[in-house]
């Protein structure tokens, strides 16, 4: 029989024992813990959560990976490459990426009676992945672009349609600033075209949603008078994002020469950059909360230890050593962690199931990117969240233990 187990679950369940002062401690701690790891699970979930959302609508609109002309700028005028390329047979057969499409830009104004507004066409072909947009149209729906016809067809967002006051099957003219036909030439000319609206999407990603509209790719190709066979680049989506930088440099040794390849991580850098730093906020949050249960539970290890200076002098009386009587009151706190964690994955995980479910805490859109607090519950994550708070606190309670050993039983037991 273990006798310091049976001795810690003796003052544990209070038989024997005058606990009316620790008591009230001992909850409070189980209270702190219990509080603090439900904040960090809700921390987590939300951080990694907000960061999967802003993630999704970026590569939503885009791509992991683009591939453009060397020359491009960046003023959504792309110089064109061809279509028609040897390595898209080598990433059609590349397990790790999932899909390839062609696409280019062209910046434009809209006039309408009361409002000019500049906007982005985004040029898509047959082959192009609507899902994104699909999941996010709120109106309308998105257009087929077949090899048949040129569809005038136009996909934009609420904000730009409120801005216009435009609705579904609207005609829309589109005034275009672009090269002369002649190749030899620099000059420019303006050209407009006429488009009708067929789906209004909205996914709160204002930077995007303000500017940013889809159009048949064979429109953006007579506004440019390039041939079919001239597109702005290719986009890329891989099965992976943690692969993402190596499979980049697969590709950009597959394109060769005159072609540049780039992650969204570098086309969106600042973003990227700007998420990173919540890792960095929740690291320090989850810090300080571990260090408060820590104190705390430190706090009503020590008032066990005093409110018992009585059994300790007794049990180095009958021969207990002070290693035998510091494994009884660490059980006795690995017993109270346990049961503070336990109510805390109870709270933690049920409001973050909450609010995924129900989505009762609210956003605005225009600042945050979406209307509810996001929740990704990853169950990786809060059994290492769970391990890790467990060892940190028992480890703080290692040193105080010590005091055990500063103990006499003849003094324990005079003045007991």
């Amino acid at each position: 029989m273990n006798t310091e187990r049976f001795i810690a679950k003796r003052i544990i369940s209070g038989k024997g024992t005058t606990n009316r002062f620790s008591r009230p401690i001992v909850r409070i701690s189980v209270l702190g813990i219990a509080l603090g790891l439900a904040v960090m699970i809700l921390t987590i979930c939300i951080v990694i959560g907000f960061q999967n959302v802003i993630k999704d609508k970026i590569i939503g609109f885009g791509s992991h990976i683009s591939i453009t002309n060397y020359d491009n700028n960046v003023s959504n005028e792309p110089h064109p490459i061809s279509k028609i390329q040897p390595f898209l047979t080598e990433f059609a057969a590349n397990p790790d990426i999932k899909h390839v499409q062609m696409y280019t830009t062209k910046v434009g104004i809209i006039k309408t009676k009361t409002v000019n507004e500049e906007i982005l066409l985004k040029g898509v072909g047959s082959d192009y992945d609507w899902n994104f947009i699909n999941k996010n149209t709120i109106a309308g729906k998105s257009f087929m672009v077949s090899d048949t016809g040129l569809s005038r067809s136009i996909v934009v967002s609420k904000s730009l349609s409120d801005k216009l006051g435009l609705n579904i099957n609207d005609k829309v003219v589109i005034y275009f600033l672009t090269k002369t036909k002649d190749t030899m030439s620099n000059d420019y000319e303006q050209r407009a075209k006429v488009f009708y609206i067929s789906g209004i999407y909205e996914t709160g990603y204002t930077e995007i949603d303000n500017v940013l509209a889809l159009v048949d790719i064979r429109q953006i190709q007579k506004l440019n008078y390039w041939n079919e066979n001239q597109i702005g680049g290719f986009e890329l989506t891989v099965r992976d994002i943690s692969k993402l930088d190596k499979i980049n440099e697969q590709v950009d040794e597959a394109i060769g020469q005159g072609l540049c390849s780039q992650t969204i991580k570098t086309t969106n850098a600042s973003v990227f950059s700007w998420l990173d730093l919540f890792d960095v906020n929740a690291i320090i949050v989850i810090t300080f909360i571990i260090l408060v249960a820590g104190i705390n539970m430190i706090s009503a290890l020590l008032i066990l230890i005093l409110e018992r200076t009585n059994m300790i002098g007794i049990l180095k009386a009958l021969g207990a050593n002070n290693r035998s009587i510091q494994k009884i009151f660490l059980y006795n706190a690995m017993y109270l962690i346990s049961r503070g964690m336990l109510w805390g994955n109870v709270l933690g995980i049920g409001l973050a199931l909450f609010q995924k479910q129900f989505g009762l805490f609210k956003l605005d859109k225009t600042q945050y990117y979406m209307s509810t607090v996001p929740i990704h519950i990853n169950v990786v994550d809060l059994v290492l969240l769970n391990i890790g708070t467990f060892v940190c606190c028992f480890l703080m309670l290692i040193v105080p233990s010590f005091i055990i050993s500063k103990i006499t039983p003849l003094k324990a037991i005079r003045f007991s």
